[in-house]
């Protein structure tokens, strides 16, 4: 285990799953989803202690729900590390959409409000809960500049930035770029997705 815990903070389609394979290849243990088998009301009471519980073993984490929760991740691990992936606005709705699609989801219920389940006729309403989010992060650790990377993987962003926060050595590789739509377009890519359906786990990203 590494010494200190690393949390990925940023939603969904900011390049979560490009920062969970570079921390993997950093040799950090990083944790995705959990949760995602709870309604959003279980989600609101259980989703805290669940990211605790399960941080407990994992070196870093990203992917939803912990942004949610970088408040209490905050005090339950003191020295960790924060890293808020952004992107321009516009095109993380566009991506979002086309991603999720008009479905029903819990975990989205859960972040954005019960009657906003898909991000489709919804972008108001998802454009506000991430510049808020976005916004309470800034806010939080205004005081700690030494404690959060804001990092926008779209504009460039990559080992260097990453490793100069994190003190580790950059790797003699390009920076991962994972989960983009083509990569969805996959035949592996596919065949996880229908086993995440059937078996109602998390499509966990692939390993570098």
């Amino acid at each position: 285990m590494k010494a200190r815990k690393v949390f990925c903070i940023g939603f969904q389609k900011t390049g979560t799953t490009s920062l969970y394979a570079a921390l993997s290849r950093l040799g950090y243990k990083t944790a995705a989803v959990v949760g995602n088998n709870l309604t959003a009301r279980e989600l609101a009471e259980k989703g805290a202690p669940l990211c605790i519980d399960t941080a407990k073993s994992y070196d870093a984490a990203q992917d939803m729900p912990w942004p949610i929760f970088f408040r209490e991740l905050d005090a339950a691990f003191p020295g960790s590390k924060f890293i808020l992936t952004v992107r321009e606005p516009e095109s993380w709705y566009a991506s979002l959409t086309g991603h999720f699609g008009a479905a029903h989801n819990e975990m989205q219920a859960f972040i954005y409000g019960e009657d906003y389940a898909s991000p489709v006729g919804a972008k108001e309403r998802y454009l506000g809960v991430l510049a808020a989010h976005e916004k309470s992060v800034h806010d939080y650790f205004h005081k700690r500049p030494d404690d959060l990377l804001v990092m926008d993987l779209r504009a460039g962003d990559g080992w260097e930035k990453l490793c100069a926060f994190l003190g580790e050595q950059a790797p003699d590789a390009p920076f991962p770029a994972k989960n983009r739509a083509s990569d969805r377009r996959t035949l592996s890519y596919r065949i996880r997705r229908k086993l995440n359906q059937a078996f109602g786990k998390y499509l966990a990203p692939e390993r570098i």
